[in-house]
């Protein structure tokens, strides 16, 4: 940036306190009450501040974070070529529509509903508490993420993770494009309704995970306490070591898998069941699910 201005160590309160202002480096400063303090910005530097209201920085462009707070409710909605690293994120409902976005060791304690609808997004060393996080978005490319909330990631396309830890339920639904490598994903009903699925070296504990995906491949992966996995999921290439709990009526393709507890075969998929299962041993094979049970 040229002609650079510098704001230090001030406190801002009305509505619109640095609107479409351009060229600042903003250190030390706190926004208060007054919403929209940055809205319509750009070429803007923000370092060790808080904001602590609604709109912070909409509509802004080209916008580098570091350090400090970012409680502003609904704080960063439609901004492209943003760049945030060792910030704190109190507030929920926060990063909607918004394109290129770089987040490096940021932690979200209240994400609900955060990061909507986004494009052409790094995260690295990113912590998240809150369901619904990272809906519909493309082109995210994610490494050593921590996630506890339910409904991660439900509509994406274009997504590679790598070495994360997913706690969620109904992960991946309505997914295209999916790729992880070496991550641990703990939750109910992974990847319902989804194409395109690669999971390499990685743990998945599920209740009904893994099933209505179209491609899926999993290799050098393990399935620890999966229960009826792989119902109506086609186009599989599915290597596991170990133990499956149970398997129930998958689709077409290849399950590998050292230990399958019970394989379930319904009646009316017997004749038409078009999965090659590898398996050394299957300790019990059943024609129904015993609901009840589960």
């Amino acid at each position: 940036m040229s002609d650079i201005k510098v704001i230090e160590n001030k406190e801002f309160h009305e509505e619109r306190a640095l609107f479409h202002e351009k060229n600042l480096l903003v250190k030390g400063c706190t926004f208060g009450t007054g919403e929209s303090p940055l809205k319509e910005s750009s070429d803007i530097e923000i370092e060790d501040s808080r904001f602590l209201w609604k709109y912070p920085l909409w509509y802004a462009k080209n916008i580098k974070v570091h350090g400090g707070e970012d409680g502003g409710r609904a704080g960063i909605w439609y901004t492209d070529n943003i760049e945030m690293t060792d910030t704190v994120v109190t507030a929920p409902k926060n990063f909607r529509r918004c394109t290129g976005v770089t987040l490096t060791n940021v932690s979200f304690p209240d994400a609900q509903e955060t990061f909507w609808s986004c494009k052409d997004a790094r995260l690295k060393n990113v912590s998240v508490e809150g369901d619904y996080f990272a809906m519909n978005c493309e082109n995210l490319e994610v490494d050593h993420l921590t996630l506890n909330g339910n409904y991660g990631f439900d509509g994406c396309k274009n997504i590679t993770i790598r070495n994360s830890v997913l706690n969620t339920k109904d992960a991946f639904w309505n997914c295209e494009n999916v790729t992880v490598y070496d991550s641990k994903i703990i939750g109910e009903y992974f990847g319902w309704n989804s194409k395109n699925v690669t999971l390499i070296n990685c743990s998945i504990s599920s209740l009904q995970g893994l099933c209505y995906i179209e491609n899926l491949v999993m290799k050098n992966c393990t399935l620890p306490e999966t229960v009826l996995a792989f119902e109506y999921s086609n186009n599989m290439d599915v290597e596991v070591k170990g133990k499956v709990e149970s398997v129930l009526n998958p689709g077409i393709g290849m399950i590998r898998v050292d230990e399958i507890g019970t394989l379930i075969i319904s009646e009316d998929r017997e004749e038409s069941l078009a999965t090659e299962i590898i398996c050394d041993k299957i300790d019990d094979r059943q024609k129904e699910v015993d609901w009840n049970s589960i």
